[in-house]
């Protein structure tokens, strides 16, 4: 692993404790860094240049160079390039895009572009996680691409964190490849993601987390609550592409409440607790809010693992609304009602995810349990490839109580393990994993033995 950064005290410290010291303290310090380094003030300065396009409906003008969505677009994508610019051609910035028509609120034929940008691993560049946001907005009406749809929460925020994520993490190296994208089309239909997920499916991209950002500015609900130091990550409980045989096999074994999406929202939480000041993240046991739906969904629906990033406390008055006041209630999603600092501390949870995920080896594969009428339990997995992960040191088992909501107990296990026996360790009794863990201390995602909790393999 290669760090363009690091900082004096990181390094005065470990050289003072010895090598020994070395993982715990660079893995701590440096993904503490991460998620403090993101700012609001370049936040607050990319929501203000969306909202200037006037609308970025998905129906809106693509030709003006100042107003609609297409020159919205170009202009994320010029943003990416000049920020690959700065670190060295280190991003492939690209459109991915389809042509929609005949649908309820796309009626003609219509050109639905995503904004790319990769920034390559060095040993295993075929394995991605992903963070997103919505390029597109709306007002009352979904088929009204004229009026103006400021789109400032919804979902700006989203894309400026995509934007600020890769300047931030554009600094450093990692064995696994990280991927921004603004994606379009998603209040008339998810279409971008869908497209997105059909295309990474195509190129054989390995996706083992997608984090879909939608709405991380707001901090006001529309129940009088104001709160900063929660977020919400919203994840389905099984899998959607799970089939008839592997829903008998969890039938029987577990793995309701341990999808990938599920583990991924789980690592979501851990890294918030240990690298995110004064943020608690809400674990929601749900695909998404009820009637509703975001652009992880797609992905979900192609087989990827995904998770939906946003705040707790939502103002409905600031959704999918024209711009108006009425019996003294103002309406409409405008740039005075964001919080840009909660925009940055979201942004900075995402970030410490995907550094953690990509500097971390590749989910375990292939992981199996055994241990009925014993009174031990067995996890086998597959060996890493050695080549696409070279920082691997390890593995570890995990085990919790089946009624808890976090991995409570751990076990770490050499490199050159491929199971590992738990010894007094009931499997009646708890749910089980197995995450990999480098050579500097990152770890991956917790695997759940068997097909519902498969990351790929």
């Amino acid at each position: 692993m290669k760090l363009f950064k690091a900082t004096i005290t990181t390094l005065l410290f470990v050289f003072l404790m010895g090598g020994s010291a070395w993982s715990q303290t660079m893995e701590t310090e440096v993904l503490r860094e991460i998620g403090a380094a993101p700012s609001a003030e370049r936040i607050e300065a990319d929501i203000t240049k969306l909202v200037s396009f006037g609308t970025r409906h998905t129906l809106s003008d693509t030709t003006s160079d100042t107003h609609g969505i297409g020159a919205a677009r170009r202009w994320i994508k010029a943003e990416f390039e000049r920020i690959s610019e700065e670190c060295g051609g280190c991003l492939e910035v690209f459109y991915v895009s389809d042509v929609v028509e005949g649908t309820r609120r796309i009626p003609e034929p219509t050109k639905i572009v995503n904004v790319i940008a990769i920034q390559r691993g060095t040993a295993d560049p075929n394995r991605f996680i992903m963070m997103s946001g919505d390029i597109d907005s709306r007002v009352s009406d979904p088929l009204d691409g004229t009026s103006e749809s400021p789109g400032a929460n919804d979902n700006a925020s989203g894309v400026a964190g995509a934007l600020e994520a890769a300047r931030v993490l554009s600094q450093y190296e990692f064995e696994g490849s990280i991927m921004y994208a603004a994606l379009s089309g998603e209040e008339q239909g998810l279409f971008g993601g869908q497209i997105l997920a059909e295309y990474a499916k195509e190129q054989g991209w390995d996706i083992k987390g997608v984090l879909n950002n939608d709405m991380i500015g707001n901090i006001q609900g529309i129940n009088q609550v104001i709160d900063n130091t929660t977020a919400r990550v919203f994840s389905e409980g099984t899998r959607y592409v799970e089939t008839e045989r592997e829903a008998t096999i969890r039938r029987y074994t577990g793995g309701e409440v341990d999808s990938p999406s599920r583990n991924l929202a789980r690592y979501v939480d851990k890294m918030a607790d240990l690298y995110i000041r004064n943020l608690d993240v809400m674990m929601i046991y749900r695909l998404d809010r009820f009637g509703r739906g975001g652009h992880h969904r797609p992905f979900n629906e192609a087989g990827f693992p995904g998770v939906r990033i946003m705040e707790t406390n939502e103002d409905y008055n600031r959704q999918h609304q024209d711009l108006r006041t009425e019996d003294g209630v103002e309406y409409g999603d405008v740039l005075d009602e964001v919080e840009f600092d909660f925009a940055a501390k979201l942004t900075g949870l995402n970030a410490v995810v995907m550094a953690g995920m990509s500097w971390a080896p590749s989910p375990p594969a292939n992981v199996e349990i055994e241990g009925a009428v014993r009174p031990s339990t067995t996890l086998k997995w597959k060996a890493l490839d050695s080549e696409e992960n070279p920082q691997l040191a390890g593995y570890k088992i995990y085990w919790r109580l089946t009624d808890a909501n976090q991995w409570q107990k751990s076990v770490y296990v050499p490199a050159d393990s491929t199971q590992h026996t738990l010894e007094n360790v009931v499997i009646d009794n708890y749910y089980f994993g197995v995450a990999s863990v480098s050579k500097e201390g990152f770890e991956s995602p917790v695997v759940f033995p068997g097909p519902a909790g498969s990351f790929g393999d």
